[in-house]
């Protein structure tokens, strides 16, 4: 026996008719239940710009960085550490010179932060407070809860620092014995 081939194109019938039979469908056919609605009836009223009276702005009584692409500050922002020291050199550069997409401004705002760690710890101790690391860390916490954690990161930490003063000692002083030179006799 021969096998068959159907090779007649469905019936016009049965592609204009809507499968009502499967489950939601026909569910966004409400005009008023769809979620794009209120889009649909646009009238442009944000582009005229601000419909609302600007609020009083914070005035500013230290140096307040800002990007680029800002024209001006925003209506409020923090005071509390205005930029200072080499950190604060850094910080001007970058909000200066770099664009926010321009990964130099963010490297160099981290930068700046980890510069920042330091001039503050060189400050403590300036004014006779040492400060006390081990616990304005939260080592402790991490030990208690994540002591696997706290040990890769202090040991990458370390490895870090040892590699890097192994580059930072002079090439002839890290173990290398000196070229013995060859004395012929005269």
């Amino acid at each position: 026996m021969e096998p068959t081939i159907n090779n007649s194109k469905p019936s016009r019938a049965r592609t204009k008719t809507p499968p009502t039979d499967l489950p939601g469908w026909g569910i966004d056919a409400d005009p008023k239940n769809d979620p794009t609605y209120p889009m649909k009836q646009r009238t442009d009223a944000e582009q005229t710009g601000y419909s609302w009276e600007r609020p009083t702005l914070q005035q500013p009584d230290v140096e307040i960085l800002k990007s680029l692409e800002r024209p001006n500050l925003t209506a409020v922002f923090g005071t509390s550490t205005p930029p200072s020291g080499l950190s604060g050199m850094l910080r001007r550069h970058a909000y200066a010179n770099y664009s926010e997409n321009d990964n130099r401004h963010w490297f160099t705002l981290v930068l700046a932060d980890k510069i920042n760690v330091v001039e503050c710890v060189l400050d403590d101790l300036a004014s006779g407070h040492v400060p006390n690391i081990f616990k304005e860390k939260g080592y402790k916490a991490s030990w208690q809860h994540d002591r696997k954690g706290l040990i890769v990161s202090l040991g990458t930490t370390l490895a870090i620092t040892a590699g890097l003063a192994y580059l930072a000692w002079p090439k002839n002083k890290r173990g290398k014995k000196p070229k013995s030179r060859t004395v012929y006799p005269s």
